[in-house]
Order: structure tokens, then C-alpha cells, then sequence
């Protein structure tokens, strides 16, 4: 047939042309190596002739590279490479090498995954050591290749608008250079999935359904599985999964739990799989979803039991009750730790008093003040005792003191009123101090009192 018959034609062109260039190839080499052979016994030989050089036109990167900088530079000027281009490679290279150092040798707030709030001390060294290792970093580049050297610095280059994690540690820290870059991808294309969804929920006038955000967030995880081992990606899931942040917050509500390390890790394993799968029935609604809901929950307070073991579960129990948190407040305040149980029980039967006397509608409003004041008097008192300090004395009621009776014994002349200058009291006031007797009837050596209003006399009788 015809097209067999153009196929044979054109396979035997083909193999004419190979054989061509086969030929020419191995006639090219003869001839380029008598060349070089030639060139190489005139070298030899060194008499009148002109020496010819041969350079080679190939090298390996590794007869340039030195780990001592003054020698690496040396190495590329004796190549022939330009000033700017040994600039840009110096700079790169130092600035990777302080990046690598940045990320395994700080310790940041970020590796401390389980505390709920950044260590001060922590941020504080981590920001000492980042300066110190700038100054290095500027320092060595200042030496090689003179001051001058910022103007080709390629950290001053503008940075991606979209930073990246934060991948330091010496798990994190470690990773190669290409798997950084591929979880920092899977990161971004991560966000750029939920926020995409997010958007189109508010153009529709939905709110996010959480089963879809936890949907997108289990694929997060699968991609990081393909790049990461379990050991990596538990590091990153401890620092940056939702599951953790959520245990984070739990735990920072609690306060004064602070788990440790080992405390923290034990409950996210012991969780992590339960939080996924309670995640994916959040909206559930039909028995059979809501039944295995709460089972997955009370499956989840086992884990954590079995995690954190029976003393500290029992704290952590304890201190999901806002009246024991205060109570351990007020006992850490005090400097008594140990007192938080008795403060507990003091304080809950503070609040049952409290509620009784407010339900009481035998009691004024006024009565009712008196008796809740008196109660948080008494919540006083028998807090100070269980922080084994003494109770302040009880202050004294102040001593009353009254004026002396005073008596006038009656003179020749003396009337009502003559009594009442003397005194300076009005009449009245003289009679009525005296009830039982009468005035009109009393002579001279009768006594009478005299109230306490008033002065004494400025001379006696």
C-alpha cells in the first residue's frame, strides 16, 4: 500500500542521515583530539614556538565552593566572575546560613505549643538572640565585602505580601530547604480554600457551615501527610492545627492548670482523632448522629482522664468551675495554695447563705443589707483563718461617759426661777427634771436635780 511504501522511504532517509552524523561525530573527535595531543607535545617540548593553553571550558561547582568565605571569593574572581554576581552569591549564601541558624538555634513563643500565652522571658530572649544574630549576619557581610556591600543585599528586596508559618524548632527548624517551601505551599493553598469558601458563604447570606470548614481542614492534614513523617507532623500539628489552638484556649481558661509539655502532647494524641470526628458532626441533627456525638464526647473525657492520670484530671475537673477558680485565686493571693479546698468550701457556703437570705421575704430591704454584709464578714474572717493568719482584734465600744449628777440644795430665798439663773436653765426644764416634787412646798436643806443641759454655775451657792 502507498503509505507503507512512504514509511519504508522515510525510516531509510532517516537512518542515512544518522550514519552521516555518526561519521562526521567520530571524524571531529579524531581531529580534535590530534589537536589537543599536538598542542600538548608542543607544550612539552617549550622551545621557540608559542605555548598553547588549554583551558577547560567545564569545572565542578565544588573546586570553587570553600566553607571559608576569603577563600570562596578568591575562587570566583580566579573563574573570571564578575564583582556584582560574587555579591549576590556571598550575600545569599550568608543569609542562608543565618536563616538556618535563625530557625534552629531561637527558641520562640511558637514552640512553646502548649502554654495558652507567650512566655514573656521567652519573647524576650528570643528577641535578644534574633538582634544578635542580625549583628553577625551584618557584621561578617561588612567584612568580606566592604561596607558598601547593603546596596546589592537581596534581603532588601520587597518581601511576598503573604508571609509564611513560622518553621523553626529543632524539628521544623531542620527540614530541607524544598520541604519548607512545600508545607509553606500546602499552608497558603489552604487558606487561599477556606477563605474562597468563607467569601462565598457571606455572598450567599449563609453562615459557614463548620462540617465543611472541618472538611477542608482533614484535606490540609492529608497533604501534609505525603510530605511530612508522624513525628513532623505532629510537631506542626501541636503548633498550628485547630485541634490545638482549641486545647490551648480550654486549658488557658482554666487557669493555674498549666499543663507541661508532656501533659499537653499526651491530651492532643489522646484527642486529636475524637476532635476530628465529633468536628465532622457538629450540625448533625437525626438520634443516630447526635447519640454517637455524645459518645465520641464521653469517649473524648475518658481519653483525657486516662492522659493527664487521676490527681491532675481531678484539678483539671475542679477548675472548671468558676467558684474554685476564685477560690484558688484568692488562696494563691493569699500565699496558702494549699488552703484553695477550704477557700472552695467556704465560698459555696457563702453563696448558699447569701441565697437564702435574699429569698427571706420576712426581711426589709434594710434587714436584708445587714444580714448579706454580715455574711461577707463572715466569709472574711474564715478565709483569714484558713490562710493561717491571725484575725484582727475586735475593736473596743468606746466608753460613755456622763456628766456627774448634780444637786442644789435649797438656800433661804431660793425660788424656781432664782435656781434656774444660777444654772442657767429655764424653769421648766428644772421642773421637769424633777417630777415629784413640788416646788411650791420646799424649804430651805431640800434637794433638788439638776439637769445635765447647761453650765455650772460660775461660783457656788
Amino acid at each position: 500500500m502507498r503509505w507503507r511504501a512512504l514509511a519504508y522511504g522515510s525510516l531509510g532517509a532517516n537512518l542515512l542521515l544518522v550514519a552521516g552524523w555518526l561519521a562526521a561525530k567520530n571524524q571531529w573527535t579524531k581531529r580534535s583530539a590530534a589537536e589537543i595531543a599536538e598542542a600538548a607535545k608542543a607544550a612539552q617540548q617549550g622551545s621557540s614556538r608559542t605555548n598553547v593553553i588549554v583551558r577547560r571550558q567545564f569545572f565542578s561547582w565544588r573546586e570553587v565552593e570553600s566553607a571559608d568565605y576569603p577563600t570562596y571569593i578568591a575562587n570566583l574572581r580566579d573563574i573570571g566572575c564578575p564583582e556584582q554576581t560574587i555579591r549576590d552569591i556571598i550575600i545569599a549564601d550568608v543569609n542562608a546560613m543565618y536563616s538556618r541558624k535563625r530557625a534552629t538555634e531561637l527558641v520562640t513563643a511558637e514552640q512553646q505549643w502548649w502554654k495558652s500565652e507567650p512566655d514573656p522571658a521567652v519573647l524576650q530572649t528570643a528577641a535578644e538572640k534574633s538582634r544578635a544574630l542580625e549583628d553577625e549576619r551584618r557584621g561578617l557581610l561588612a567584612r568580606l565585602l566592604g561596607t558598601n556591600w547593603e546596596s546589592g543585599d537581596i534581603v532588601s528586596l520587597p518581601r511576598p505580601s503573604r508571609p509564611g508559618i513560622l518553621l523553626d524548632g529543632q524539628v521544623l527548624g531542620n527540614l530541607p530547604p524544598e520541604t519548607k517551601q512545600a508545607i509553606q505551599e500546602v499552608s497558603l493553598r489552604s487558606q487561599d480554600k477556606l477563605q474562597a469558601y468563607l467569601d462565598d458563604q457571606q455572598r450567599q447570606g449563609k453562615s459557614p457551615d463548620p462540617v465543611e470548614i472541618a472538611r477542608l481542614r482533614e484535606q490540609t492534614r492529608l497533604d501534609l501527610q505525603k510530605i511530612l513523617t508522624p513525628t513532623q507532623l505532629e510537631e506542626f500539628l501541636l503548633r498550628y492545627s485547630q485541634n490545638a489552638n482549641d486545647l490551648r484556649n480550654d486549658f488557658g481558661q482554666l487557669r493555674f492548670f498549666n499543663p507541661t509539655p508532656d501533659e499537653f502532647r499526651a491530651v492532643f494524641r489522646a484527642t486529636d482523632t475524637l476532635d476530628q470526628q465529633i468536628a465532622l458532626l457538629a450540625d448533625a441533627t437525626d438520634p443516630n448522629s447526635v447519640a454517637q456525638r455524645k459518645a465520641l464526647e464521653d469517649q473524648r473525657d475518658s481519653a483525657i482522664k486516662i492522659a493527664l492520670g487521676a490527681k491532675r484530671y481531678a484539678q483539671f475537673q475542679q477548675l472548671q468551675d468558676p467558684v474554685y477558680r476564685d477560690a484558688y485565686a484568692l488562696a494563691e493571693q493569699a500565699g496558702a495554695p494549699e488552703a484553695a479546698q477550704t477557700f472552695y468550701e467556704i465560698n459555696l457556703a457563702t453563696l448558699a447563705e447569701q441565697e437564702r437570705i435574699r429569698a427571706n421575704t420576712n426581711l426589709t430591704d434594710e434587714q436584708r443589707t445587714i444580714e448579706l454584709k454580715r455574711i461577707e464578714l463572715e466569709q472574711l474572717k474564715a478565709n483569714t483563718v484558713a490562710s493561717g493568719q491571725d484575725l484582727p482584734p475586735e475593736p473596743q465600744a468606746p466608753v460613755q461617759t456622763t456628766p456627774p449628777r448634780r444637786t442644789h440644795v435649797i438656800r433661804p430665798g431660793d425660788s424656781l426661777g432664782v435656781v434656774g439663773l444660777i444654772y442657767g436653765l429655764p424653769p421648766g426644764a428644772i421642773r421637769d427634771a424633777n417630777p415629784g416634787i413640788d416646788f411650791n412646798r420646799l424649804k430651805p436643806g431640800d434637794s433638788i436635780y439638776i439637769p445635765p443641759s447647761g453650765g455650772f454655775p460660775s461660783s457656788g451657792p
